[in-house]
């Protein structure tokens, strides 16, 4: 069998599942995005943490450190995703949920992607780009009004009107994942009969252990994935 005649068969076991199923879930991860020109993190070579030190530049604690040097990334991030869009792996599951055939997308990405390509129910376990908010008073600013504050304020960190640096709507390292979108995609996982995994290391928890819930519950799981 050739390789090419392999991945059709993968293709039509993987629809023959999804077609016998009620509650399909898709958990998504860095990877589902790399076609649209977004790397990944952690890919010889190639991934973000590859070239930085996420504990200097994503860490809660270096946010609150040093709100320059943070912002001199997550600016640099911001601008690079800002004009990015869908492929056709986020249309596809888009097409799924509107055919009746997919529940929800949980995703860790934050690039809102998923929304772009017209998927309705996201669970965004990460947080998004779409906005950043103040620690203090806890004013939310959308992302273009976030990039502007940034270009104006001259050490390049955008500022709440408060006077308070924004941090991004983002779970950064050191933070909890929000309780509310966590237990919502527990609920999904458990509840679902099949959980397709795409792009996804499946190495960051609390999200890894989304699968065992699955499993747990008699469901099935679909890893959709390249390998390294």
């Amino acid at each position: 069998m050739s390789g090419v005649e392999a991945v059709r068969g993968q293709a039509e076991a993987l629809a023959r599942l999804i077609r016998g199923a009620k509650r399909v879930v898709a958990l998504t991860g860095a990877g589902i995005s790399v076609p649209s020109g977004i790397p990944d993190f952690r890919s010889p070579g190639t991934g973000l943490w590859q070239k930085v030190d996420p504990m200097e530049v994503a860490h809660i604690d270096a946010f609150h450190r040093d709100p320059s040097r943070f912002w001199s990334f997550y600016g640099e991030r911001f601008q690079t995703l800002e004009d990015k869009q869908p492929n056709p792996a986020h249309a596809a599951l888009a097409a799924l949920e509107t055919a009746g055939l997919l529940q929800a997308v949980i995703t860790q990405n934050v690039d809102c992607l998923h929304s772009r390509a017209g998927s309705q129910e996201v669970v965004e376990v990460h947080g998004s780009i779409r906005s950043s908010s103040c620690l203090d008073c806890r004013h939310s600013y959308p992302v273009a009004d976030v990039r502007r504050r940034q270009r104006e304020d001259e050490q390049g960190v955008p500022r709440c009107g408060c006077g308070s640096p924004l941090k991004p709507d983002v779970v950064l390292f050191g933070e909890y994942l929000p309780t509310a979108a966590l237990e919502r995609a527990q609920r999904l996982a458990a509840g679902a009969e099949v959980m397709l995994c795409v792009g996804s290391s499946l190495e960051v928890h609390p999200v890894a252990a989304l699968p065992e819930l699955t499993l747990s519950a008699g469901g099935q799981l679909a890893l959709v994935t390249q390998g390294r």
